[in-house]
């Protein structure tokens, strides 16, 4: 087992995608302690221990999560369900902060996490607790809402069958996502010091930003009949999210042998191709879901419609066979919702 290929994959793909879904919580944190020093008039420079309270947690946390998928398997894996409403309250969570950054109304000042008084009284200092309280808490959050690179880590975890090989690999994976998440941290943190007060218009812009794609992803998952996408596409000014997905291979029809449709999809680390395709209501229909050296999102294969869910390995073939009864389009997308591609029925 060559945990210095699980390194690279934390350090280089691994550490965007995680970064896209967990990042707007570390940002969302330092950004919502500087506005509260702003308001207050403090001048305090904040350091880099917010940032290490969220990745010394996280990595805690992501530890034993390794040991106990290697110790119980897939007993312990998170249902999609749950990771879908994770990702929907850290969404809504996101959005509250940036409309306490933006200063719209003072009741959003009671989102922002604060450390109980128990833990206050003991460290006898509120701001500094107050610093890494939310930092630390929001860093064992983001087991819930793991990106798709890091669910294919955990598989990876539950298929070592060791719990100490499961908290290795985990572990090493988390410590190679760290630079991302420290460089977010820091610029956050400086940014934040030079130039507070555009600063926090600008962060706040950004976080509700994120949270929102967070919700709407989420959203997307649960095959919600309200989303962008669907809102878009019922707007009498037309506005295309796809990225020209609804055009690309809009002639890819699937073929049939023995009466089954057959159809062919590369996973590949930007995405899926064919990203449009067309099938006939009614007729079984035998996907093949192929991947080489793939390292992303893409991996977990979603079809929230039809309550399809795959896991697949960097590099190899997986088929899902099921039959289409109702015309139209079904969106297929990655557990995060970042990568999708749309199946008309006809």
């Amino acid at each position: 087992m060559d945990l210095w290929v699980v390194f690279l994959t934390g350090l280089t793909v691994g550490g965007l995608t995680c970064l896209v879904v967990q990042g707007g919580l570390l940002a969302s944190t330092i950004a919502a302690r500087e506005a509260e020093d702003f308001r207050e008039g403090s001048g305090r420079k904040h350091n880099l221990l917010p940032v290490l309270a969220f990745l010394v947690t996280k990595f805690i946390a992501y530890i034993i999560l390794g040991f106990l998928l290697g110790l119980f398997g897939s007993a312990l894996n998170f249902s999609d369900s749950s990771r879908i409403t994770m990702q929907i309250l850290a969404g809504v969570y996101m959005v509250l902060v940036a409309l306490n950054l933006l200063n719209i109304h003072p009741v959003f000042r009671y989102v922002i996490i604060q450390p109980p008084k128990f833990l206050t009284k003991i460290v006898r200092n509120t701001s500094k607790s107050a610093d890494l309280f939310a930092p630390a808490l929001l860093g064992v959050f983001t087991i819930f809402i793991p990106c798709g690179t890091t669910l294919a880590m955990e598989a990876f975890a539950i298929s070592s069958g060791n719990p100490f090989w499961g908290a290795a690999i985990l572990g090493t994976f988390v410590l190679g996502t760290t630079p991302m998440f420290l460089g977010l941290g820091v610029l956050t943190s400086r940014l934040g010091d030079a130039f507070r007060t555009r600063f926090l218009k600008i962060a706040g812009l950004l976080v509700l930003y994120i949270g929102i794609t967070s919700v709407n992803q989420g959203l997307v998952l649960a095959n919600s009949p309200i989303t962008l996408q669907t809102l878009a596409e019922n707007s009498p000014i037309q506005i295309d999210l796809s990225g020209g997905a609804s055009n690309q291979n809009a002639n890819y029809l699937a073929g049939q042998v023995n009466g089954v449709q057959n159809v062919d999809i590369n996973i590949e680390s930007s995405g899926y191709n064919p990203r449009y395709l067309q099938v006939k209501s009614g007729i079984p229909v035998k996907m093949n879901l192929i991947s080489k050296n793939v390292y992303s999102c893409a991996l977990a294969f979603r079809i929230p419609a039809l309550k399809i869910a795959k896991n697949l390995n960097p590099t190899g073939v997986e088929t899902i066979e099921f039959t289409p009864t109702k015309k139209g389009k079904i969106v297929y997308t990655c557990s995060m919702g970042m990568y999708s591609g749309i199946m008309e029925v006809i």
